[in-house]
């Protein structure tokens, strides 16, 4: 059964799950995409608990995890969940990063490479500034207004089924976004602030190289941003092996959770057995 934790940083709390599996060989890290809370794991967390140590956090700011300073970057987030992991005794961690998770793996991965046993991306992107033009990284830098001036209805409306294509996805969407109701300045501040620091951690132009076995996983419907292109690059510059979901937009996980789950698994099992698709050696 997951038990539910707290974590003291110096900008908050951290509200996370975990269960515990004695003869694990990994843990599996789950990081929800931006906005959205630890329910969006519900259907991975319920496949793989008792088959591997697992955990899926709030992030900083969202949720439970909230009222938060948010004057942290993308490696902080990084570090305090190196710091989690540590405390706990959660060992080689495969993570499993959906959107803004994503990213957080590639930051760890940057400051934890001998720690990393695996990654999955799940509709996330790159995180080299090579991929992106300047003019995406002065949106991201810009995206607080946008998201304060549009009618919360509106917001909501897109939200949902921006990212989802399935019944399931799109209330569960709903339901995450639901927290905000008449927040809508904190909506909006929390969304910009993780696009900027999402723009920070690209302008600083690091290697973010992945140095274990890694997957990429993009639906076939995901119309979030620009990611169907920036997955296409991601494959054909590291040859990371990428996976199609098809008819699965941007929380693929939710339109699709049999195909991911059991990808997910395949995955773990080659980062246990140490095989598995690696960046081109060129392009560490």
């Amino acid at each position: 059964m997951l038990q539910q934790r707290e974590y003291q940083t110096c900008c908050g709390v951290i509200h996370y799950w975990l269960s515990k599996k004695m003869d694990s060989e990994v843990t599996l890290v789950f990081l929800p995409g931006l906005t959205a809370d630890h329910h969006l794991f519900d259907k991975q967390m319920a496949y793989f608990e008792g088959k591997y140590s697992v955990f899926v956090w709030d992030a900083p700011g969202h949720a439970s995890s909230f009222p938060f300073d948010l004057t942290f970057n993308l490696f902080d987030k990084a570090k305090w969940l190196d710091e989690i992991l540590n405390a706990e005794g959660m060992e080689n961690p495969v993570i499993i990063g959906q959107s803004m998770g994503g990213y957080v793996g590639q930051a760890y991965a940057q400051l934890f490479p001998e720690k990393l046993k695996g990654f999955v991306s799940i509709d996330s992107a790159p995180l080299q500034r090579r991929y992106v033009t300047a003019a995406e990284i002065w949106l991201l830098k810009r995206m607080e207004p946008v998201y304060r001036h549009y009618p919360w209805k509106w917001l909501l409306q897109s939200g949902t089924k921006g990212v989802a294509v399935s019944a399931y996805g799109r209330k569960l969407m709903h339901d995450m976004m639901e927290e905000y109701e008449g927040q809508q300045e904190r909506y909006a501040k929390l969304a910009g602030h993780g696009f900027r620091i999402l723009a920070e951690a690209m302008e600083r132009d690091l290697p973010y190289r992945i140095p274990c076995p890694a997957l990429l996983l993009c639906g076939t419907k995901d119309h979030a941003g620009s990611c169907i292109r920036y997955n296409k690059a991601w494959h054909k510059h590291t040859g990371i092996r990428l996976e199609w979901i098809k008819n699965a937009g941007h929380n693929s996980n939710t339109d699709a959770p049999e195909m991911v789950n059991s990808l997910i698994e395949q995955h773990v099992i080659k980062c246990v057995s140490g095989v598995g698709t690696r960046e081109k050696e060129e392009y560490r």
